[in-house]
């Protein structure tokens, strides 16, 4: 293993894929470590909490995909979300280096609490209170994002590297018991996210949950064996908490895979639209722990492993579109309130939302313009097989529409791929309020634009498949 604890899983030596009617398809997976030195700040919360040790490392995990003159890489990180700046330049770096086009390229993050705090409106806040205070940041003795690129960038070279032939076959399995909606309606007080457990004003949630886990998986064509499978699931990864990294419940859902499916299999985790889902059960006092979550996932997956469909012919695309979404509006007085306020997050000085408020305007700030670029990709994998990547924290009512309009029997749809804009609520949640709507930079509306160019890039791959087929 390298300095770098890369580690290349090849697929060249699995003999030749048949392929009706189409180019063979060819697909490599690598893995990197990305756990940040101890002393470094983590991310999650609302208050400066900084690094002690290490549960479970940190990884990004590549795959790149080939076929013909196609070709695409999806790259999972466990952290709790992607800088924009760090995904352009790690899918520019690796554009150069491997000839996939960076539009081709998607770059998640799986959204665990228990990972780095590089980025964003709190991050400089505590920053400039370190260099005031010591002249400089002695949490940042090492250059993090210029790290994390790099590892994206290997990761991405040691998969393209070790491309090989492979057989795919996805589905889904129905996964209950595991994922709550977290907004509730309450007795004369509208919505409220997180009311705790056995709450008496509790009417009834303020949404659903999805249930579907998505998988595809990769075989190798010559012994059969499981080499990689891609998982997707609504449920946020902030079952840990405490003060050491961890990867959040995906490290047992791919430690249960290994032993159920091969000891070499890589776990893509590619995490589902979950932005008012957690794991909370209002109605027990017994919190679902975080290898119970991954247990219980790897064994569905597992289960359904055997029933999934072949992907008998391969057709990779990939399409993308940017969608311009409002920014909420920001006026000098606002923004010189939050200026204030944020010396106060993390103290009992100021409520809890004013704190989210406060961090709020001062990452619109942050982004210097009126619009968000909301960038969506789909990847075509196969005639019923395709995966959606979309940017924040999406609500799950949005996942389950373009699951529903999909042409595809099968589609995954990943959240905070690219960049990591807040939190992306519907109409209706804007209306009803609460902290993800306080929380959200885009005015309401931006998300369903979002939703409208998914659809509209699946149907096209759709049409495009029928017409390959046709031929």
């Amino acid at each position: 293993m390298t300095a770098r604890a890369m580690l290349a899983v090849g697929l060249a030596a699995l003999g030749s894929a048949h392929v009706a009617n189409g180019e063979e398809l060819r697909a490599g997976v690598a893995v990197a470590d990305i756990t940040p030195p101890v002393g470094y700040r983590m991310s999650g919360y609302f208050r400066e909490r900084l690094s002690t040790g290490v549960t479970n490392p940190l990884k990004a995990k590549a795959i790149v995909l080939r076929q013909g003159g196609a070709q695409a890489a999806m790259v999972f990180c466990d952290i709790i979300g992607m800088s924009l700046g760090v995904s352009s330049r790690a899918r520019e770096a690796a554009e150069k280096r491997t000839g996939i086009p960076a539009a081709h390229i998607l770059i998640a993050a799986t959204h665990s609490h228990t990972g780095p705090l590089y980025a964003g409106a709190m991050r400089q806040h505590f920053h400039d209170l370190a260099v005031a205070k010591h002249g400089r940041d002695p949490c940042e003795e090492t250059d993090y994002p210029k790290q994390l690129v790099e590892r994206i960038v290997e990761a991405i070279a040691e998969a393209d590297a070790a491309a090989g032939p492979v057989r795919l076959a996805a589905g889904s399995a129905q996964q209950k018991g595991l994922s709550f909606n977290r907004r509730f309606h309450m007795k004369g007080k509208g919505v409220r996210f997180n009311p705790g457990v056995l709450n008496p004003d509790i009417l009834r949630p303020a949404g659903p949950i999805d249930p579907e886990v998505g998988i595809v998986l990769l075989r190798g064509v010559a012994d059969g064996e499981a080499r990689a499978a891609l998982v997707n699931f609504a449920l946020h990864l902030d079952t840990v908490g405490g003060t050491k990294y961890a990867a959040d419940y995906p490290y047992f859902l791919e430690r249960t895979l290994r032993v159920k499916l091969g000891e070499s299999l890589v776990l893509l985790f590619g995490t589902g639209a979950c932005g008012d889902i957690n794991h909370i059960d209002v109605t027990r006092r017994e919190r679902l722990k975080t290898d119970q979550i991954g247990n219980t996932l790897g064994e569905t997956v597992a289960a359904a492993a055997g029933a999934l469909k072949a992907v008998a012919r391969p057709m990779l695309a990939v399409r993308r579109e940017l969608v311009r979404a409002p920014l909420q509006k920001v006026t000098p007085e606002r923004l010189a309130r939050a200026k204030a306020n944020i010396h106060k997050v993390g103290t009992q000085e100021l409520p809890f939302l004013d704190q989210v408020e406060a961090y709020k305007v001062l990452a619109i700030a942050a982004r210097g313009a009126e619009t968000l670029p909301l960038e969506v990709q789909a990847f075509r994998l196969g005639p019923d097989t395709a995966v959606v990547g979309l940017p924040g924290e999406v609500f799950v009512e949005l996942g389950l529409a373009i699951k529903k309009a999909s042409p595809f029997e099968t589609t995954l749809v990943i959240e905070l791929c690219q960049d990591a804009p807040g939190y992306l609520p519907t109409k209706k949640a804007f209306a009803e309020g609460s902290y993800e709507t306080v929380n959200s930079r885009i005015a309401p509306g931006g998300a369903e634009r979002m939703v409208e160019a998914a659809v509209r890039l699946l149907k096209d791959l759709g049409d495009d498949a029928q017409k390959e087929a046709a031929e």
